[in-house]
């Protein structure tokens, strides 16, 4: 028996981490870094062929530069922001080139440069990753003296190595219009059953609710990032949006039922301590673990077919499988009539599996029937970032965070030009300041975690390639290797910053080796300048205009109670039976699922600050859970309240529900009241709501909500009053 619980858990574990290979060679980052590397390295190598290999790295660092700016998007905005990275790369290249041999011109252009496309963030972060891009290739041209003739043809052939990549770029993206969107939602698959896993195991009697909660909030603000990420791709895309066009259509309604499919496993909220101290002993509570994981699985090879494109073939019988929990279920609550929680958890499995199974309609059945919204509609779905002149205007105060960064930058910069000065080995200091662009970020917890991940990359990279370079001579074997720490270094640039040093560090070792530098000497002076660029940065985090994130918190928690007032008021309008339009519900639930992330990644950053610097932390963990909580519950109530065959709300229901809205806005009045707000404290139940409220189907649910929002109330008292005036809103 012991030999075949071993065997089953291996072949399980064999079968996970092929689905994981599989997920990562189908995901659009390795698609990026091997194109990427492919345009890279085509214009050095074939001008070494020619006896140019100088010429031919100038044009690979254009194509380098634009690859930054060439972010996951629409055809139009990736058109856009790859035409403008090419014009800004190319003065920047131009204005180096001028003042590089002088000192102080160049640190005046470093102190501009660095402050003017820092600001760009106010613009998203496409504008963000065009002055990124652009203050790369002024400081890897800083060092490079020459006329001012041959600066003009070095810019001129950056420009060349830039538009060729963005040519190349722009066909393959209209060869191959749909591979982008297909692998954005599954990996956007991935991650929401990557949240199914995490719900499972809070019904493990092996594992701890609490960190498993705190993985799920986690969890919450990647499958956001996720979303967003495919409104993106979809709903900017009127070519998609077509009706005629079916791949399209597919695409859309897929993630439509996908994000239906998350709500409905929001929707699943339990007090899981209470769970575990009545139903331990019944072994149902590990049949359901087993269930949702199953679910799980199944929705990965889901999202594993669409993002490799390829039939899908369904692995598991999740219709015996849920008879089989549904016998369990029945059994348990025959014996028990208080155990009518274990029929709502099985309602709430069947809606998620039947909905797994609605995803399979991607790969055989026909979408004619289903009618798609306007483009109008969906477009709704996506925020629409204005580019004008006010806006970098607005935002040249002190109390815009953009503008602090901004500053920050540039004086770190600066700072870090002037000290590469004085460097005894400065042949490469303007590593010292590629450290400081890429590691100073405009809040300190980021700053804080780019720091540590820059460091401790560059020590396991730079072992790695001393290590390589130490044993391996030959130059085919070296340029192999290049190609691979490439292809890594371009795959992780935005998918984990650590391994993309890791792979990035032996990349420059072996390049300079090439080159005929001797890699000890190359290892010595990055690990330097990247320890200066990491002190300056993590100072100047600190200490130069600071971004804390308990000073904006408040923010973020008037935003999710605003959110979840608009989600609570579409209920009531769901339960009086008008207004019930499905479009503007899934709009709400959208600022929800986004309002919600958002506090949730801002308190995890604030955890990672200073202990002096944190405030209210339990107080405040306790507003993020009570708040998902409320959401999952909001959630649960539409789902029951959304059958049409259902009479309207009785008054004692809808009294519930007043009094919920009227807890809610105080919290918000709370927030408010120290620029103006007017407090008003929610009455009391009245007697007669309390007794004949029994006689609802949902006066339990209801109930449950009212104390809830009670209690925010409670929370958000207590932590306003203990904020500094300067961090209220």
């Amino acid at each position: 028996m012991r030999v075949l619980c071993i065997s089953a858990f291996f072949q399980q574990t064999m079968e996970v981490s092929s689905r994981h290979l599989k997920q990562f060679l189908f995901s659009q980052y390795l698609a990026d870094g091997i194109r990427t590397t492919v345009q890279v390295v085509i214009p050095a190598a074939v001008f070494a062929q020619f006896g140019h290999l100088e010429e031919g790295i100038t044009i690979s660092l254009g194509a380098l530069c634009i690859s930054i700016a060439d972010a996951p998007g629409p055809l139009k905005h990736k058109r856009n922001g790859m035409l403008y990275a090419n014009l800004f790369v190319f003065l920047l290249a131009v204005l180096t080139g001028l003042v590089n041999n002088n000192t102080v011109l160049l640190g005046i252009l470093i102190g501009v440069a660095s402050f003017f496309f820092s600001m760009f963030s106010v613009y998203g972060n496409r504008a963000a990753s065009i002055g990124t891009a652009s203050l790369l290739v002024m400081i890897l041209r800083m060092s490079h003296l020459s006329t001012v003739a041959n600066s003009l043809t070095d810019s001129l052939l950056i420009l060349g190595g830039g538009a060729g990549y963005m040519a190349v770029a722009l066909l393959l993206y209209r060869l191959t219009p749909y591979r982008p969107a297909q692998r954005s939602l599954g990996e956007c698959i991935h991650e929401t059953a990557k949240y199914l896993r995490i719900k499972s195991a809070l019904y493990d009697l092996h594992a701890d609710p609490d960190e498993e909660y705190k993985k799920m909030v986690t969890q919450q603000v990647v499958i956001n990032d996720k979303q967003e990420e495919v409104r993106e791709l979809l709903f900017k895309n009127r070519a998609l949006l077509k009706e005629s066009v079916q791949s399209g259509r597919i695409l859309v309604l897929t993630f439509v039922d996908l994000v239906d499919l998350y709500e409905q496993m929001v929707a699943s909220w339990y007090n899981y301590d209470a769970l575990r101290e009545k139903f331990a002993g019944t072994g149902i509570l590990a049949q359901i673990s087993r269930f949702a994981t199953l679910v799980a699985d199944e929705l990965d090879e889901i999202g594993l077919a669409i993002q490799s494109n390829l039939p899908f073939k369904k692995r598991r019988a999740l219709d015996e499988e849920l008879q089989l929990l549904a016998a369990a279920v029945h059994s348990v609550t025959a014996s028990d009539p208080d155990a009518i929680i274990l029929q709502k958890i099985l309602g709430n499995l069947q809606n998620i599996a039947w909905r797994t199974s609605d995803l399979q309609n991607y790969f055989d059945a026909p979408v004619s029937a289903r009618k798609m919204r306007t483009p109008h509609d969906y477009s709704r779905f996506v925020s629409h970032q204005q580019i004008n002149g006010s806006l970098f205007k607005n935002n040249i105060t002190l109390q815009s965070a953009v503008f602090r960064h901004s500053l920050r930058m540039m004086f770190t910069c600066i700072a870090g030009y002037v000290i590469s000065r004085f460097l005894p080995n400065g042949h490469h200091s303007y590593w010292l300041l590629l450290t400081i662009i890429v590691i100073l970020k405009p809040g300190f917890s980021l700053t804080k975690q780019r720091n540590f991940e820059r460091f401790a990359g560059t020590i396991a990279g730079g072992v790695a390639g001393v290590c390589i370079l130490a044993f391996i001579h030959d130059s085919h074997i070296l340029f192999v290797l290049i190609l691979f720490f490439m292809v890594g270094t371009y795959t992780f640039q935005r998918l984990n910053y650590i391994v993309m040093v890791i792979f990035l560090t032996p990349y420059i070792m072996i390049l300079f080796n090439f080159l005929g530098t001797g890699f000890v000497h190359v290892a010595q002076e990055r690990l330097l300048d990247t320890a200066i660029g990491s002190v300056l940065s993590f100072l100047a985090s600190y200490l130069l205009f600071p971004h804390w994130e308990s000073d904006q918190l408040l923010v973020y928690m008037a935003g999710v109670l605003k959110a979840n007032i608009s989600y609570l008021n579409r209920v009531a309008d769901i339960l009086l039976r008008k207004g019930n339009s499905s479009l503007e519900y899934k709009l709400v639930r959208k600022d929800v699922f986004v309002s919600n992330a958002n506090l949730s990644g801002s308190f995890n950053r604030m955890l990672s600050e200073p202990k002096s610097k944190q405030r209210n932390g339990n107080e405040i963990y306790e507003f993020v859970v009570l708040n998902n909580v409320l959401s999952s519950n909001i959630a649960s109530l539409a789902s029951a309240v959304g059958d049409k065959e259902r009479s309207p709300a009785t008054e004692p229901a809808l009294a519930y529900i007043r009094m919920s809205q009227a807890h809610l806005e105080d919290s918000l009045s709370i927030l408010n009241s120290a620029h103006g707000g007017k407090l008003r404290n929610a009455p009391p139940l009245p007697p007669d709501v309390i007794e004949r409220a029994p006689n609802h189907p949902l006066s339990e649910q209801l109930h449950f909500l009212y104390k809830l929002t009670e209690k925010i109330c409670k929370v958000t008292t207590t932590i306003k009053n203990d904020l500094p005036l300067s961090a209220r809103l």
